[in-house]
């Protein structure tokens, strides 16, 4: 079941998997702008996660106290059950993140090389290249390469070190359609293998297709939290579209009807329930045709949430 700022958002979690990275009532200022704000945050052994949110949200802010980069103004982090910055446990992870620099003049093979050397058992380089499908530009130099090159080459960097957590912040960013999937098939086969993944992304088919679970973050605060399905089960509902004669201003009165708008010669529709609200349309307008209903997207539900939380917030600073 989806959780709302209405509700106690935090689902109940597997009691049979370590938890491997955690967040305890985490804030994070910077001067007056509050990153996050009293997130508590559970990562399983064994699962993929996608923190989803706006730009700005705290997504970035969050992975990089997890990994020992910035420091809570309040709260807990906790990786392996250790600080984040102890050296054992970040022998563990492998972070492909969207701040930092790489030297430009070095090869590829000599990035995975020296990265690969932080590592008590890393992954060969040669099999690095190959997951990461970097082999045919192993010698030419990083400041050399196209901006999806470089993307797979800092995938490369993370998981060189055959990490047990792997930090993924926006790492198709650039990539054509076919090296999206390519990497997509990796992250599942380490997936398979009971490595853990946290995955922050705006492609958020990329999210469905991914992950065991979604986390919604809005302004620094988790609003939603559920599997890629019931967020969208309950928070987007069904996709309606029809060509009508009504006017988008009636049809948005029917009860259950979401939001309406006109595309081209039909109407848009998301609904709740799609059934109640055909059976009404069907009554106003016998002459309507083409009906297609689909289930609403992940993209939907985003949407949704983020919209409704932002209102309730504005509600909230106008009373």
């Amino acid at each position: 079941m989806i959780a709302t700022l209405e509700q106690n958002w935090k689902l109940p979690l597997s009691t049979t998997r370590p938890v491997v990275a955690c967040l305890d009532r985490v804030s994070k200022s910077y001067g007056t702008v509050t990153a996050l704000h009293d997130i508590t945050f559970r990562l399983q052994a064994g699962e993929l996660v996608a923190v989803l949110g706006p730009n700005g949200a705290g997504k970035t802010t969050m992975i990089r106290i997890l990994l020992g980069l910035a420091h809570a103004s309040h709260g807990t982090a906790r990786l392996f059950s250790s600080d984040p910055e102890n050296r054992e446990a970040r022998t563990r992870v492998g972070a492909m993140l969207q701040v930092g620099k790489v030297p430009e003049t070095l090869l590829v093979h000599e990035h995975i090389d020296l990265f690969s050397s932080y590592y008590p058992n890393p992954l060969p380089i040669s099999e690095t290249m190959s997951i990461a499908g970097v082999k045919e530009i192993a010698n030419k130099k990083f400041g050399d390469l196209s901006g999806g090159q470089r993307q797979r080459v800092l995938f490369a960097l993370a998981i060189c070190g055959d990490p047990d957590l792997l930090f993924l912040d926006e790492p198709t960013v650039g990539l054509d359609v076919e090296a999206r999937r390519m990497l997509w098939a990796e992250i599942r086969k380490m997936i398979s293998r009971g490595k853990t993944v946290l995955l922050t992304t705006h492609y958020l088919e990329e999210a469905d297709a991914l992950a065991d679970r979604v986390v919604v973050i809005n302004r620094g605060s988790v609003i939603a939290e559920g599997s890629p399905a019931d967020i969208k089960r309950q928070a987007a509902g069904r996709r309606i579209r029809c060509v009508s004669s009504l006017d988008v201003a009636v049809v948005r009165r029917v009860a259950g009807v979401v939001e309406v708008r006109q595309d081209r010669e039909a109407l848009e529709i998301r609904a709740t329930e799609a059934e109640p609200v055909i059976r009404e349309l069907l009554a106003r307008d016998q002459h309507l045709s083409g009906l297609e209903v689909t289930s609403a997207g992940l993209e939907d539900a985003f949407l949704a949430l983020t919209r409704n939380d932002d209102t309730n917030r504005n509600s909230e600073v106008t009373r």
